[in-house]
C-alpha cells in the first residue's frame, strides 16, 4: 500500500466515524443485541468491528442515548440495546443535521467543477 492508498484510508475512516454514531442510533429504534446489530448493520453496507461497536455502544449509553438491558437468550446471557427516550430525540436532531449536510454536499459534489 503506497503513501496515497495510506492517506486515502485514514481520510476514509475519518469521514466513515460521524456516520457510524448515526447508522447504529438509527438500527437502535429496533432492540438488538451487539451481534444482531453487526449483522443488521453489514447488511445495510456498513461493517463495523467489534473493536469499534461496542465501545461506542457504552459510550452512547454513558450519553443517556441509549438504555441497555442484559437477557438470557438461546442459553446465553446477551446484552440488548435501544434507543433511551434522549437518543430518540437525539437521533431525530442528527437526521434533520445529516439531512442538510447530505443535500449541500451533493450540490458542491454534482456541481463539477463549476463553482470555482
Amino acid at each position: 500500500m503506497g503513501a496515497g492508498d495510506e492517506l486515502f484510508e485514514s481520510l476514509r475512516l475519518e469521514l466513515r466515524r460521524g456516520s457510524l454514531i448515526l447508522a447504529v442510533l438509527a438500527r437502535l429504534r429496533v432492540e438488538r443485541y451487539g451481534y444482531s446489530l453487526r449483522v443488521a448493520l453489514a447488511e445495510d453496507g456498513v461493517e463495523m468491528e467489534e473493536s469499534t461497536l461496542y465501545p461506542l455502544l457504552r459510550r452512547l449509553e454513558g450519553q443517556g442515548l441509549l438504555t441497555s438491558e442484559w437477557r438470557e437468550e438461546e442459553k446465553r446471557r446477551k446484552r440488548f440495546y435501544r434507543l433511551s427516550a434522549a437518543g430518540e430525540t437525539m437521533l431525530a436532531r442528527l437526521m434533520e443535521e445529516w439531512r442538510g449536510i447530505s443535500a449541500s454536499l451533493d450540490r458542491i459534489l454534482n456541481e463539477g467543477g463549476g463553482g470555482r
